[in-house]
């Protein structure tokens, strides 16, 4: 009997094991300098999106701290988007972008939040969760690309990525202090 349900217990397990293997695309890359560039690609994209995305986010805050934090993210995003060209003209790559669907979730949960609230605190401290979770993308993504460009011996490359995390992780210290210092509790006592 247990040697039966062992043989049904490991054919199950086989077969799961091929209903969830993703088989590559044809252009799937084959090499950690192809998975960089394609990478880039994404958070090329992502950062052009966030340019679109801010000045909304702006418009729609109210408390000062954040909109002037949000306003201080839109002028290092703009930079961002140049270091990236930098790095693409560092690995010999025309400058391109290939659609992130993290970050278009993340900026329609961002849009999301803000049709679910009404102007005031509440709204300000759903713009900072929003934000915030833009930042920990951007921060993980930086992150792991910094270390490809190590892996790969591009050193200005890396340097370039990890002035532009260093930057991400500002922008959350200060969104986190934005919401600790004033937002939140201020939404808090609207309840």
């Amino acid at each position: 009997m247990k040697t039966t349900d062992s043989k049904k217990a490991a054919a199950n397990k086989q077969s799961m094991q091929k209903s969830t293997e993703v088989k590559p695309k044809k252009d799937a890359a084959t090499g950690l300098k192809e998975l960089f560039e394609d990478s880039l690609k994404d958070i090329y994209w992502a950062e052009k999106a966030l340019t679109k995305a801010l000045p909304t986010m702006a418009r729609n805050a109210t408390s000062a701290d954040l909109i002037e934090a949000i306003n201080s993210h839109l002028t290092e995003t703009e930079e961002h988007i140049t270091r990236l060209e930098k790095v693409f003209e560092l690995v010999g790559k025309k400058a391109s972008a290939k659609k992130c669907d993290a970050m278009e979730g993340l900026i329609e949960e961002g849009k999301g939040i803000l049709e679910e609230t009404e102007k005031g605190v509440v709204r300000d401290a759903g713009i900072i969760a929003a934000s915030q979770k833009i930042e920990h993308y951007e921060i993980a993504t930086y992150g792991t690309l910094r270390q490809f460009a190590e892996t790969l011996g591009l050193t200005e490359a890396a340097n370039l990525l990890e002035q532009t995390l260093d930057e991400e992780k500002g922008a959350d210290k200060k969104l986190t202090e934005v919401a600790v210092n004033a937002v939140n509790l201020e939404a808090a006592e609207a309840d």
